[in-house]
């Protein structure tokens, strides 16, 4: 074969070569979250918080960690009214709060619309 038509089926096959898609990147990892004390933790999905109630003895530093699985939910914050206490959720990232475990009581939580609660028991 003549050099330049080697050199010209070479050109073809190199531009006529189909390009390979790039692999997909890996999925990052979620952020580390700090937690101090026990760690609870707690799913926001279509269905709303799971579990839905959480008991922890007073005094014990308890942190609640919450992981949105899905944008099928309106529970895409997670808001404590009676500490006035919102967290954004983003998705399949945890998020810590520090539950004040002070008093005994029941502490409420719901997403932001109110439609999913739950409650953190502190006896």
């Amino acid at each position: 074969m003549s050099r330049p038509l080697l050199l010209a089926l070479g050109l073809c096959l190199f531009a006529c070569k189909k390009e390979q898609p790039a692999p997909p990147a890996p999925a990052a990892a979620p952020a580390p979250v700090e937690v101090k004390g026990r760690r609870v933790d707690i799913t926001a999905s279509a269905a709303g918080f799971a579990p839905k109630e959480v008991t922890v003895q007073k005094g014990e530093a308890t942190t609640l960690v919450f992981t949105r699985t899905t944008d099928d939910t309106c529970a895409t914050e997670v808001v404590f009214p009676e500490i006035k206490l919102e967290k954004k959720l983003p998705l399949k990232q945890p998020v810590a709060v520090e539950v004040p475990v002070g008093e005994a009581r029941t502490l409420a939580f719901q997403c932001g619309m109110g439609m999913y609660k739950s409650k953190v028991v502190i006896q």
